[in-house]
C-alpha cells in the first residue's frame, strides 16, 4: 500500500500557492484492507475513504472506461494492480496529473525534488503556462472542456495548447456537448464566474464552440452593436466580458456575477433594422434568462436577482433624473422595502455594468449612493402609527397603502 497526494494541491503547491484541501490517491490496496485499518467508506461509484484522523478522502487508484453518453457514463475499475500512472492517466490536465509521495506531502516542494511523479509533462507545462489535455480519455468526458475553460479564467496568463483546443472543438462537432448534465454545466460555470477573469473563460469556450451549445443566448451578443457614444467598446459581447471582469474586479458574490451576465442577454434579438439601439431589450433580456435559469437549474437567488438587474437597470442609470415619486415606484419595482438588503446587489451589478465599458472602468456612479439614500429614507417612515390613523378614517386596504407611500415619498423628497 503506497499513498500519494494528487492533483491540485501538488499544481498550487508548485505554483507557490496555499493548498487548502488535498486529494489522496491509494496504490496497491483493497477496500477490505482500508476498512481493516480503518477507514470509513464513503464513495458510492467508486471506493473513497475518509481517514480515520484526518477525515481527509483517500481514493483507491482506479482506471476509467467509457461505457454511455452522459455523467453516469463510466465502468470503475479499482483493483490493487491499479499503477499511480494508470490513475493519472484519467486525470483532464497535465498540471492536475502530478504525485507527491505521503511522506514528503507536508513539505516545502522545493524537498520533492526527484520524487514528484509527471509521467505527463505536468511541471514542463506549469512552466510554459500551457493547458494541456492528458490522454485521448480527456475526449470522453464533455465536462472536461468546462473544466479547462474555468482554469483558463483562474489562471488567466496560461494559454491553451493547439492540440487541446482542436480536440474540444472535435468533441463539440461530435455532439458530446450536447449531453451535458444541467448542473453539472452550472456547477463549472459557477466557479468559473467567481475566478479573476471570468472573460477568459467564456472566451475558450467560445474558440471551441461549446458556448454556442450551452449558452446560445449569450453567444449571439458577439457582433451585436451598440451606440458607441454610450458603448465605445460597440460589440455587445465584449461589453459583456468588461462588465464580466468588473464584477470580479469588485470581488462581487456569484448572485451579482449571475445577474451582470444575464442582464443584456436581450440585445441578441433585437431587429437588424433599429441597430445599434436596443428599445425594449431589457424586457427580451428578463424572458431568455429565465428560460437559461430554467434550463441550468440556477439558484433562485441569483435568478430572481438578475430578473430585477435585466428588467431595470436602464432606469436605475437614468435615476439621477427621477424626483421623489419616480424613484419611489423604481424602489417599488425593485421590491426594495421588503428585500433591502437584495437591493444593494442590484445596483452593484448595475455599478459593474456602468463601469464595464471601454474607458469607464474607472468612473464613479453616484446612482447606487443617491438610490440607497431613498431606499433609506422610505425605510425610515414609520409605518404602523400611519396604517393605525388611517384605518381610524375609515380607509381599507389599498388606500391604508397609498397612504403610507405618499409618507415616503415625503421622506424621499
Amino acid at each position: 500500500m503506497n499513498v500519494f497526494v494528487v492533483g491540485g494541491a501538488v499544481r498550487d503547491a508548485l505554483m507557490g500557492q496555499s493548498v487548502n484541501d488535498r486529494d489522496w490517491v491509494v496504490v496497491g490496496s483493497t477496500p477490505e484492507a482500508m476498512t481493516a485499518q480503518g477507514y470509513v467508506p464513503v464513495g458510492k461509484d467508486f471506493p473513497v475513504f475518509l481517514h480515520p484522523q484526518s477525515r481527509e478522502e483517500y481514493a483507491l487508484a482506479r482506471t476509467e472506461r467509457k461505457t454511455a453518453r452522459g455523467y453516469k457514463g463510466f465502468a470503475v475499475q479499482a483493483a490493487p494492480n491499479v499503477t499511480l500512472e494508470e490513475d493519472l492517466a484519467r486525470r483532464d490536465l497535465t498540471l492536475n496529473a502530478m504525485a507527491v509521495p505521503e511522506a514528503l506531502a507536508h513539505e516545502p516542494p522545493k524537498a520533492w525534488a526527484g520524487h514528484i511523479v509527471d509521467p505527463y509533462g505536468g511541471q514542463r507545462d506549469l512552466q510554459a503556462k500551457v493547458l494541456r489535455h492528458v490522454t485521448g480519455a480527456f475526449a470522453e468526458d464533455p465536462v472536461r472542456i468546462l473544466r479547462l475553460a474555468r482554469f483558463a479564467a483562474r489562471f488567466a496568463d496560461f494559454s491553451v495548447a493547439g492540440d487541446t483546443m482542436a480536440l474540444m472543438r472535435q468533441m463539440v462537432e461530435d455532439g458530446e456537448v450536447d449531453h451535458l448534465v444541467p448542473e453539472r454545466v452550472w456547477q463549472e460555470l459557477a466557479k468559473g464566474l467567481m475566478t479573476s477573469k471570468p472573460s477568459r473563460m467564456f472566451e475558450v469556450l467560445r474558440e471551441c464552440g461549446a458556448l454556442k451549445v450551452l449558452l446560445p443566448e449569450l453567444d449571439r451578443l458577439w457582433g451585436v452593436p451598440q451606440r458607441a457614444e454610450y458603448h465605445p467598446e460597440v460589440d455587445t459581447g465584449v461589453h459583456m466580458m468588461l462588465v464580466m471582469d468588473m464584477a470580479a474586479q469588485l470581488h462581487m458574490p456569484l448572485a451579482v456575477r449571475v445577474a451582470c451576465l444575464f442582464h443584456d442577454l436581450g440585445k441578441g434579438s433585437t431587429p437588424a433594422d433599429v441597430l445599434p439601439r436596443h428599445i425594449g431589450h431589457e424586457n427580451r433580456s428578463v424572458k431568455l434568462l429565465l428560460k437559461v435559469c430554467e434550463r441550468l437549474r440556477v439558484p433562485s437567488d441569483c435568478k430572481e436577482l438578475a430578473e430585477v438587474v435585466a428588467r431595470e437597470h436602464g432606469n436605475i442609470h437614468r435615476s439621477g433624473d427621477l424626483n421623489a415619486e419616480a424613484l419611489m415606484r423604481l424602489l417599488e419595482r425593485c421590491d426594495a422595502i421588503r428585500q433591502a438588503e437584495r437591493f444593494q446587489r442590484v445596483l452593484q451589478a448595475c455599478e459593474c455594468d456602468a463601469r464595464g465599458r471601454l474607458g469607464f472602468e474607472d468612473s464613479a456612479y453616484p446612482q447606487a449612493m443617491r438610490l440607497l439614500q431613498a431606499q433609506q429614507a422610505a425605510l425610515s417612515v414609520e409605518t404602523a402609527p400611519i396604517a393605525q390613523a388611517a384605518a381610524q378614517a375609515g380607509l381599507k386596504g389599498p388606500q391604508i397603502g397609498e397612504r403610507i407611500t405618499q409618507a415616503r415619498v415625503q421622506a424621499i423628497r
